[in-house]
């Protein structure tokens, strides 16, 4: 209840007999304001009084949004709501409170009496685009032009910022015009909005004409050009408009070098951002909360938690335990590090957490492998937006999903996929690219085309972080021909994207067409990098090509500048051993430059397998023994070919040592789609539920096939005896 007296003019209203008026309001409602009510007769001075009263009023009992309700029915009944001005202050209190809706509302009903008073349009323009209402705010102006007003120079900032946040190119384009048609386009505040909604939009080329027009700046118009190539990852840019600001004789404030800063993090300058932050420091520039975010990132990035700690201790002394921007920063940081119980403590002392911490954490424990902690909390945040606004967002399901399927626990990250589309989350790319990565993994074909068809069909947009993960779904499921399609539509593609097409074609032995895709990379202006010489080299060893493979592996110093590493002595080895060049493949493993690891005894080793060469294996498997290595791979390599040579007691010996180490073999999986459903195979575990007709249809096969291998040999000593 408003307690309280105020004085209008000459007369004096108190507040009982004002809410007497409003109780006459029976049922007040927003949605009724179409009702036209009966009300008294006011002559223009008294009507001005009362509108001076209740703008008074307003103003004072802001603080609750039930007293701007009890306020508004009395407004209604004294025929003020025909004030423009009146109305325009209704707009902004409910819009204060989040009730855009109610706001929106009383805009409607008061258009016809207003529509002339721009104060009351840049009301409903301000609560839209506060709320991120941007396309509302859009249609609000288009009626605007319909009605014939045009905005002044508080309406235009807010309608360039609502086009800026669409991204929309050609609508930006066609506010400027109006811009200039007004006469506005040497208006500051304008043209500052102007110069941020080129940055959004990627134009920063008119973005720096129009800065080069201003007859007039203030540090915010340096602030935000700066900032514009700092978003479009043009730290060259922004340290060159850095530059520019200081020769013209202004001083940069802690906005512009936090915008410098970002640029240098957003182009993965890591060192020069390090740098920037010393610098800051040395001169005695202030350290802001969003400086410290970035640089705590970059921390992240760089895998540098020593820094990361100095700069929590500046946090402290610097008294920036409260913001939460530097907080979810700091809980990353530990997170990617894998110090989960440091995130786990900053996460617990935060005040106020915001979806950001939660999804901080989330994620934190998603990239640490640990799943099931990650859900943990991910659930508690299920259960939290039961009761409150906070809930999980697309982040949020992404890093769930993302960290299942990290773990190759795939079946429930296409469950939670499941959840989060009935939870009526829309997917985006990141979720997406996550989900093909399982499909990939688990050669789930139909359920990679039916995810396919949803991108068609609802995100339209095929990014390029979408553009590869289809590449790599159809490639690793044996879709050549679809995975070609894909990588011809997509426009902007990157080193990644021909990886996967040469890595595609080479898993399924298709190595003339891995070296063809490989030379129309080069030719495109791509420089191979180390992954692109793993995958070409893996293509040839896979398709025979020996001598194509021995020139590419010569011309990754001579001609691609690569240093070969590891991984590359082991394709080698793989490739002369496949082709059953065992001496050479051991020579290769003798000379190395580096110590050869159990990759390379390995791939030896296999060779060694398939042409049942003993001789080289000792000497590969003396090495395998000796190596402090986790795989279990090469351990059963060794232990097959003695026991397919009958040397039992080698292959009993090797067994225990792998079990002396602590070594176990990982179960084998396999996959099978059904009716639109995935079921796995896990070798030493129960089936699931609904598999046994599976199992009684792979045993009658067996059994026909055991029959139809003794009618082929039956047939054939036949033969021999004719």
């Amino acid at each position: 209840m408003i307690h309280g007296c105020f004085l209008a003019s000459r007369h004096l209203i108190t507040l009982p007999s004002l809410l007497t008026l409003q109780r006459s309001v029976t049922s007040y409602n927003p949605s009724s304001l179409n009702t036209r009510l009966v009300r008294p007769v006011l002559y223009s001075s008294a009507q001005n009084e009362l509108l001076g009263f209740f703008d008074n009023l307003l103003q004072q009992f802001s603080a609750c949004a039930e007293h701007i309700k009890q306020i508004h029915s009395p407004i209604i009944l004294t025929d003020a709501s025909t004030s423009g001005f009146l109305v325009a202050r209704l707009i902004s209190a409910y819009s204060n409170f989040g009730l855009l809706d109610d706001a929106r509302k009383v805009f409607e009903t008061s258009l016809v009496e207003c529509f002339s008073n721009l104060l009351f349009w840049n009301s409903i323009l301000r609560a839209n685009v506060t709320h991120g209402e941007f396309l509302e705010a859009v249609k609000v102006y288009a009626r605007m032009r319909l009605f014939g007003i045009w905005p002044d120079a508080f309406g235009f900032p807010l309608i360039v910022r609502a086009c800026a946040m669409l991204g929309d190119y050609n609508l930006c384009k066609v506010v400027h015009c109006h811009v200039i048609q007004m006469g506005f386009q040497n208006h500051l505040h304008t043209v500052n909005e102007l110069l941020s909604m080129y940055g959004k939009v990627g134009r920063m080329d008119i973005a720096h004409i129009l800065f080069d027009k201003m007859s007039t700046r203030t540090h915010l118009s340096w602030n935000v050009i700066i900032s514009g190539f700092s978003r479009n990852f043009d730290c060259d840019g922004a340290r060159q408009m850095f530059l520019r600001m200081e020769s013209e004789g202004w001083h940069p404030n802690p906005v512009t070098w936090t915008s410098l800063l970002s640029s240098y993090a957003k182009c993965r300058r890591h060192q020069d951002s390090w740098g920037l932050y010393v610098q800051m420091k040395r001169i005695g520039v202030e350290i802001t909360a969003e400086a410290l975010a970035t640089l705590i990132s970059v921390c992240a990035t760089m895998n540098i938690p020593d820094k990361g700690e100095m700069i929590h201790e500046y946090v402290i002394k610097g008294g920036f335990e409260n913001h939460s921007i530097v907080i979810n920063s700091l809980i990353s940081l530990y997170g990617k590090n894998g110090g989960v119980k440091a995130a786990e403590h900053l996460f617990s002392g935060l005040h106020s957490r915001s979806i950001v911490s939660w999804n901080s954490l989330i994620s934190s424990y998603a990239e640490s492998g640990s799943c099931d902690e990650a859900f943990a909390i991910f659930s508690q945040l299920e259960k939290l937006g039961e009761h409150s606004m906070i809930r999980p967002n697309v982040v949020s399901w992404s890093a769930v999903i993302g960290a299942f399927a990290a773990k190759g626990q795939h079946e429930e990250s296409l469950e939670l996929f499941q959840r989060m589309q009935f939870a009526g989350v829309m997917a985006n790319s990141i979720t997406i690219s996550r989900v093909l990565s399982v499909c990939a993994d688990i050669s789930a074909l139909r359920l990679g085309r039916e995810i396919h068809g949803f991108i068609i069909k609802v995100l339209r947009d095929v990014d390029l972080l979408v553009g590869n993960g289809l590449i790599n779904m159809y490639m690793k499921c044996g879709s050549l021909k679809d995975g070609k399609i894909v990588f011809d539509r997509v426009e902007e593609r990157d080193i990644f994207s021909w990886n996967m097409m040469i890595s595609g074609y080479g898993m399924h032995g298709h190595g003339d067409r891995a070296l063809e895709t490989f030379d129309q990379m080069i030719k495109a202006g791509f420089k191979p990098d180390e992954v692109s010489m793993v995958a070409i080299l893996s293509a040839c060893g896979h398709a025979g090509l020996v001598s194509q493979g021995r020139k590419l592996f010569d011309q990754m110093r001579t001609r691609f500048e690569i240093e070969p590493q590891v991984e590359h002595y082991a394709c080698m080895v793989d490739l002369l051993g496949r082709a059953g060049l065992m001496q050479e493949a051991h020579d290769i493993v003798q000379n190395m430059p580096m110590k050869p690891n159990a990759c390379v005894w390995g791939a030896l080793l296999n060779s060694c397998r398939m042409h049942k060469n003993t001789q080289v294996a000792e000497k590969a498997a003396a090495q395998i023994l000796n190596l402090d290595s986790e795989m279990t791979g090469s351990y059963m390599l060794l232990c097959n070919l003695y026991a397919g040579c009958r040397r039992w007691d080698d292959s009993a010996n090797v067994r225990l040592s792998a079990k002396t180490k602590g070594l176990k073999k990982i179960a084998g999986h396999s996959w099978i789609e059904v009716k639109k459903k995935v079921y796995m195979f896990s070798a030493g575990k129960a089936m699931q539920t609904g598999m046994e007709e599976i199992h009684w249809m792979l045993n009658v096969l067996s059994y026909q096939m055991e029959e139809e291998d003794q009618g082929c040999k039956t047939e054939q000593d036949l033969a021999k005896q004719l």
